[in-house]
């Protein structure tokens, strides 16, 4: 995902019960790593198809999007920053996001949408993955943050991101798909556009 601002209300929270952490030996790059696990344990949950597994997913994939937030908090607290643990987390956070929308997919197989919902998911996911391969080729040209967007008023554009527990929550996944395979294409092409001397 794009590299984001680091001063949201999601931030400020999180940072909350980051702190005590600064003084144990927990490193950002574990943070990290514990990210990637929910958010994979969110698509699997997705991807059951039943309502109590969806809930139990969005629960995982709110966890996974704070611990998102925690380790860059817990970086900058202790000074652990690295060029590879902000490549590990820009991997960690691109595969959660895009295997939760193909877990969604697989998961609504048996709705109205039938197997049609597999593909929407695929793509939602796809262009999720393909934001990210945009950002590092322009991270690989011109350094970090090469290809940050700014947050306006306290959020940024990952906070998005939590429209996908409260649609699973509210019942609206199938109309989530449909917006997220739509949307994520059009913010990849967006993307592309405005990115392209990179490539």
């Amino acid at each position: 995902m794009p590299n984001i601002s680091h001063n949201t209300w999601i931030h400020r929270i999180v940072e909350v019960g980051v702190r005590p952490l600064a003084k144990t030996p927990v490193t950002p790059n574990q943070v990290t790593t514990l990210r990637l696990v929910g958010g994979i344990g969110a698509a699997a949950c997705f991807a059951v198809g039943s309502e109590s597994w969806a809930i139990a997913g969005s629960i995982l994939f709110v966890l996974s999007l704070c611990l998102d937030r925690a380790d860059g908090i817990l970086a900058r607290l202790t000074g652990k920053t690295s060029p590879w643990g902000h490549t590990f987390d820009l991997i960690a956070d691109s595969a959660s996001n895009s295997l939760a929308f193909v877990g969604i997919g697989i998961g609504l197989r048996d709705g109205d949408l039938g197997l049609w919902a597999i593909p929407l998911g695929l793509i939602a996911g796809l262009a999720i993955s393909a934001v990210l391969w945009l950002v590092m080729r322009a991270e690989d040209q011109e350094g970090g943050r090469a290809a940050e967007l700014e947050g306006k008023a306290g959020f940024d554009p990952d906070d998005a991101m939590l429209a996908v527990p409260a649609a699973v929550l509210l019942g609206w996944v199938e109309p989530l798909i449909i917006a997220a395979a739509i949307g994520a294409s059009a913010f990849a092409l967006l993307f592309y556009w405005r990115f392209r001397r990179f490539l």
